[in-house]
């Protein structure tokens, strides 16, 4: 089963239409798109409402955009586990994306972003690496933006120097984001992650559906982890100013 619906994600992602390059189609204000970039003095608020397996998760991001290029943002979140003792904040995550290559400079229209980060605080009761402290990451997106279709991918890597353990993981991930419509979005992922300590192994199969109101996006997400097995609902909420 798990084979089947990578392949079938594969061919998925793998369709493309042959569309014309459009920054005219309201690529600027689409937040969801995965290839997203702020413009020089954007705010982007993005918060997230996620559950699973009796705990739920709220997330905020906020990020700023210093010029076309460059954008930093600053993440936190809050867990709370209803069937034990799994509660806290998750790690402060500074971060920024640096754009280095654009479809206006590249004629392979290739867009290209590096990211780079560090979380610390984390709380010692939550046992994730999203909750680690002082953690380290750097990684590379890249994709292409059509009129009607995004197809990116991102690989990151992330290192953990906390007091507890010593931990590195690679994460890598494909994606697909289709304008079916003015106002409507459908998104489908695939999350890979290889960790050294291989309890922390990961597979996601992801799927979301937005909609847009002006600056506004409301998204609703559904995740399914192959290791564990878990499902996670959520809903998202992102603003742009």
């Amino acid at each position: 089963m798990r084979k089947f619906l990578i392949c079938l994600f594969a061919g998925f992602i793998g369709f493309v239409p042959m569309m014309s390059n459009a920054r005219a189609n309201g690529l600027d204000f689409d937040t969801s798109d995965p290839l997203f970039m702020l413009k020089t003095n954007d705010v982007l608020s993005e918060t997230a409402l996620t559950y699973w397996d009796n705990i739920l998760r709220l997330e905020e991001t906020i990020s700023y955009g210093i010029n076309d290029r460059l954008s930093v943002g600053i993440n936190f979140n809050l867990q709370q586990d209803f069937n034990g003792g799994e509660d806290g904040f998750g790690a402060v995550d500074l971060g920024g994306v640096y754009r280095v290559g654009t479809a206006a400079s590249n004629s392979a229209h290739i867009i290209s972003d590096v990211l780079f980060g560090l979380k610390f605080g984390g709380s010692s009761r939550v046992r994730t690496p999203d909750y680690a402290d002082s953690t380290y990451y750097a990684g590379y997106r890249f994709g292409r933006q059509w009129a009607g279709v995004t197809l990116a991918a991102t690989i990151k890597s992330s290192w953990i120097f906390d007091d507890d353990r010593g931990m590195a993981y690679i994460d890598f991930k494909p994606e697909a984001y289709f304008r079916i419509a003015p106002d409507w979005r459908l998104g489908a992922q695939f999350t890979l992650r290889k960790a050294t300590d291989s309890h922390y192994n990961q597979e996601w199969l992801g799927g979301k559906i937005v909609r847009q109101y002006g600056r506004t996006q409301y998204g609703a997400h559904l995740d399914y982890e192959f290791e564990s097995r878990d499902l996670q609902v959520g809903l998202d909420v992102n603003i742009l100013f």
